[in-house]
């Protein structure tokens, strides 16, 4: 899978993502040769899914109608929502060309709607 779509002035663009896995209907993706965050586009899924090197929960991101990054659910070490230096269960939401909000709690709604995706992860009841 190519970073932004599969063609660039009609050269095949290189992988740099590869498919490792499947959590229920969505894929779990795995950057080649160092790259770390998840795509900002796609156009064949809805979402995808990141973990850690131990197969738990790191990030999932959402896609809108136009293929854009929509939204990060994420479980990592998150400052300005916990200071503890813990991992906590958090959102980002995209603003125009792939500028990502700061991080905030996560909400009741998006925590129902996706955690049977959040594996390894405790269960968040933090409201």
């Amino acid at each position: 899978m190519g970073g932004r779509g599969t063609f660039a002035a009609g050269k095949t663009v290189d992988y740099v993502y590869k498919t490792v896995g499947k959590i229920y209907d969505v894929k779990v993706l795995e950057g080649i040769g160092g790259k770390h965050a998840l795509p900002e586009e796609s156009h064949s899924s809805n979402a995808y899914i990141k973990l850690r090197p131990d197969g738990t929960f790191h990030e999932m991101r959402i896609y809108g109608d136009n293929h854009e990054a929509l939204l990060d659910i994420a479980y990592h070490i998150e400052p300005n929502i916990d200071p503890s230096r813990k991992p906590v269960f958090h959102i980002h939401r995209f603003k125009p060309n792939f500028n990502r909000d700061y991080a905030s709690p996560m909400t009741k709604e998006i925590y129902e709607k996706y955690s049977k995706y959040f594996v390894g992860v405790p269960k968040y009841d933090k409201w």
